[in-house]
């Protein structure tokens, strides 16, 4: 079972649900990385997504791992660090 207040931000994962990615990895801040099988756990019973998660270092929502393209992910979430308000960048 989740523990507060992860489950707030998971369930705020609406495109996850919404856009039906296929390949998701989450890359989670060093506070959050224990946390990460839960988190993989969750979201995949939640949805039909094969989850991955980052566990390279992560200085920051500017630190986005080069080497997941090689992968083919449909999708990186960034969990863990401030919302500095670019989604409709990504729209």
């Amino acid at each position: 079972m989740l523990l507060s207040p992860i489950p707030k931000f998971i369930n705020q994962l609406r495109f996850v649900y919404k856009e039906k990615p296929k390949l998701v990895c989450i890359q989670l801040s060093d506070g959050l990385k224990p946390r990460a099988l839960e988190i993989q756990k969750y979201l995949e019973s939640k949805t039909k997504a094969r989850i991955l998660i980052w566990l390279g270092s992560c200085f920051g929502a500017c630190d986005v791992p080069i080497e997941l393209k090689e992968l083919n992910i449909d999708l990186l979430i960034q969990f863990g660090h401030n919302d500095f308000g670019y989604e409709h960048l990504w729209r």
